[in-house]
């Protein structure tokens, strides 16, 4: 139950309690006042003024009446201490039901606070927008310090993450030197006319390497960036995006024998342009590279009601339904292609969630019966 209902039921409770013990003492009254008493109803003599006379006790005519009077006093009794069980105990129903409203409605204005603080607290949550505080403003209460330790711990998380972030993007750009220095010194080794096959070969090797290394960096990059909150939203169309990513990957689709087909729908949203075709650009590079020769890629992009789809889907091997969640986890593969550096670095569905997460999105993937993957990417509609 919740604290209002609680509140609520509490308040009829206790008006139950204390207005059944009220009844208890009005029932007991009335029956003391209404008991038998021998100087009222058993009276030395009874007058009867119509006939004349008067009738002593023990006389046959004053039994008779005596009789009677004590049977229309334990009928008026009853009747009487019914009608106060009846009315009283309708009384105190309606009375509980009065009270179970009253609290209802005082509990709704004693929480209004608190709902407040946790209407700015869901808001946060689910922005990802750890800038926003609830500054609650009022009096010094229980409401305004629980206010004041949300704040102060969104401040903390918001360095917490600020630091990280700063941190790893710092360790990429000073790791991408170094290995742009090491893929220039390695390819113009390769390129001296004096080199063997053997120096050919070990330089290609390297390349791969370092291209791999360079690979990860961006990724790593993008992650970073992508965990920010888009504050500088701009208007843009997602299918202007995707047919550019798509001219882009037509070459290795080509090379690797991967056919693509294309429904685009016209799909105006807001948000990093830049950071949205890297999301699309890692859709495409995960359904070409992860297909079987011969395969087919499909992308769609609509519009709907309140959002913008991008659906890309591929052919390939069979994705079980309990690995689903992996994929988008940071250097999980599937299929054993974990040693395998010609498929990306692990981190592309990464990367793609947590960029529509910071445009206020949503990524979902599922397994298509034929094999394969089902990606649709969801963002608010501008």
């Amino acid at each position: 139950m919740s604290v209002r209902l609680r509140f609520a039921l509490a308040c009829a409770a206790v008006f139950a309690v204390f207005g059944s013990l009220v009844l208890a003492g009005v029932f007991l009254g009335v029956r003391q006042s209404m008991e038998y008493r021998a100087g009222l109803l058993t009276p030395a003599a009874i007058n009867v003024p119509n006939r004349g006379g008067h009738f002593l006790r023990g006389e046959d005519h004053y039994e008779v009446a005596r009789e009677r009077a004590m049977q229309v006093h334990a009928v008026y009794q009853r009747d009487t201490l019914a009608n106060v069980r009846t009315v009283g105990a309708l009384a105190l129903l309606a009375g509980a039901g009065a009270a179970f409203a009253a609290g209802w409605r005082a509990a709704g204005w004693v929480l209004r606070p608190v709902k407040a603080v946790t209407e700015t607290a869901r808001r946060v949550a689910q922005s990802h927008d750890l800038t926003e505080r609830i500054a609650y403003e009022g009096p010094r209460e229980e409401a305004k310090e629980l206010a004041g330790i949300f704040d102060t711990m969104l401040d903390r998380l918001a360095r917490a993450f600020d630091g990280q972030r700063r941190f790893v993007a710092n360790a990429a750009h000073e790791l991408r030197t170094p290995l742009t220095i090491n893929r220039t010194l390695v390819d113009v080794a390769v390129r001296r006319p004096e080199a063997t096959e053997d120096v050919k070969r070990l330089g290609e090797s390297l390349l791969l390497v370092n291209g791999r290394h360079e690979r990860l960096i961006d990724g790593l990059l993008a992650l970073a960036e992508g965990e920010q909150t888009v504050l500088d939203r701009r208007s843009f169309d997602l299918t202007d995006v995707a047919e550019h990513v798509l001219d882009q990957a037509a070459a290795e689709a080509a090379e690797r024998e991967v056919t693509m087909h294309r429904l685009l729908d016209a799909a105006p949203t807001t948000g990093e342009a830049v950071l949205v075709e890297r999301l699309v650009q890692n859709l495409l590079e995960n359904a070409i590279r992860h297909n079987h020769p011969k395969g087919e890629v499909w992308v769609t992009t609509r519009q709907r009601t309140d959002q913008v789809e991008l659906v890309v889907a591929n052919t390939g091997l069979q994705v079980p339904s309990y690995e689903i969640e992996t994929i988008f986890q940071p250097f999980r593969r599937l299929h054993g292609d974990r040693l395998r550096s010609d498929r990306g670095s692990g981190l592309g569905l990464s990367i793609v969630r947590v960029i529509a997460e910071a445009h206020g999105g949503t990524v979902t993937a599922r397994p298509r019966e034929e094999g394969g993957l089902t990606i649709t990417v969801e963002l608010p509609v501008r």
